[in-house]
């Protein structure tokens, strides 16, 4: 029985994959044509917010268990962070995105975002993946002074881009 599970946790991640190299901000996100490809699907996406100022709050109406989730997370953005210098630097908003692609192409997923104090100014990073099949997982992060300076995420939207054609999309419910 262990053995089928543990082949099967083997086959799951090699079958999933990741971009593995940082976001890379950009200065202006152009407006690109809408293609929509059957072949790229985002799947689900998750979001984390790391912020102590909400800690108080997030415990008053949680349960046990969501707690206890949130406390691991917590403790996983701040391995390693040795001071209250490298603890405010991965406080902030994280934003992991699953999505699938059917053939294989090179696909540059790229977040769309406004922050808090910047009003309507959209923000964007985009990571390439080279040769994407397959389950794929993109991890963004706005942390430290992006955070800080710029305020919370108050609407996003996540594209799939391939031949500078926007082919997969996703959005929170107040990106307009």
């Amino acid at each position: 029985m262990n053995l089928v599970f543990i082949l099967l946790s083997l086959f799951a991640l090699s079958v999933a994959g990741t971009c593995s190299e940082p976001a890379r901000p950009l200065e202006k996100a152009n407006v690109l044509p809408l293609a929509l490809d059957d072949h790229f699907q985002f799947r689900k996406f998750k979001n984390f917010r790391l912020d102590p100022a909400l800690d108080k709050e997030r415990k008053a109406g949680q349960s046990n268990q969501t707690n206890l989730t949130f406390e691991f997370l917590k403790q996983r953005a701040y391995y390693k962070a040795v001071n209250s210098r490298d603890k405010r630097e991965r406080e902030g908003e994280y934003f992991t995105f699953f999505w699938k692609a059917t053939v294989p192409a090179d696909i540059t997923v790229r977040f769309e975002y406004r922050q808090e104090n910047l009003e309507n100014h959209v923000q964007a990073r985009e990571i390439s993946c080279p040769n994407a099949k397959g389950n794929m997982t993109t991890k963004f992060a706005i942390v430290g002074d992006d955070y800080y300076e710029d305020g919370r995420i108050t609407a996003w939207r996540a594209l799939l881009i391939e031949d500078g054609k926007i082919v997969g999309l996703t959005q929170s419910y107040l990106w307009n």
